[in-house]
């Protein structure tokens, strides 16, 4: 099987781009994030490769790093969900953002790829709540450490913060971002503190 491919980009489409190897014209599926992530056309390019080979067809998926095609490898497990709503979830969420949704029960934020209702983003979640690994990067990895000491004052801090947010309207996942990313350089900071600063990173747009 193909593990990955190097060569020039020789075209872009939706959904798909056609990778020049050697004179020979690969059609590899992409995640609409690893298209932004090409030099573009008649550039360079290197893409990880999972290969999906059917009675009819045989299918390259690519992606820009391993913790993309790790995501879609574990999307992809969830029954009734294939290769063209995998990729979908990853156009609308990066493997972080993903992680994130899932920890926190955030069936709502998976509903903004496209062809996702709200059943099969719920299913998406209970199915794959305690699977997503290190998929995620330091915000992720502070939810994960906090969440498994239910009396730690971080934890409660965390909690409360997360709560107000939902509460005036923000999603789970972005919320969970938000305070996390300010829990990881403030372990001690206080729950009104830790609201307040949330409130204006999520003010600034950064996540």
């Amino acid at each position: 099987m193909i593990g990955s491919l190097s060569g020039l980009v020789d075209g872009i489409f939706d959904g798909y781009i056609i990778l020049d190897v050697g004179g020979v014209g690969y059609r590899v599926f992409c995640s609409s994030k690893t298209v932004a992530k090409l030099s573009g056309i008649g550039q360079a390019a290197k893409l990880l490769i999972e290969t999906q080979v059917r009675e009819d067809h045989i299918h390259l998926f690519g992606f820009a790093d391993a913790t993309e095609k790790q995501a879609f490898e574990l999307i992809t497990t969830v029954q009734g969900v294939g290769a063209k709503v995998a990729l979908a979830i990853l156009s609308a969420l990066s493997a972080n953002e993903l992680q994130m949704a899932i920890m926190t029960g955030d069936a709502k934020a998976i509903t903004r790829a496209n062809g996702v209702g709200p059943k099969l983003a719920s299913r998406i979640v209970a199915e794959l709540k305690g699977k997503t690994g290190t998929l995620g990067t330091n915000e992720t990895m502070v939810i994960l450490q906090n969440g498994g000491t239910s009396n730690n004052i971080s934890n409660a801090a965390m909690d409360e913060a997360i709560s107000a947010l939902v509460n005036l309207g923000y999603g789970k996942s972005e919320a969970g971002m938000t305070v996390a990313s300010i829990m990881r350089n403030n372990p001690d900071i206080k729950t009104a503190e830790l609201i307040r600063l949330s409130l204006k990173e999520i003010g600034k747009g950064a996540f």
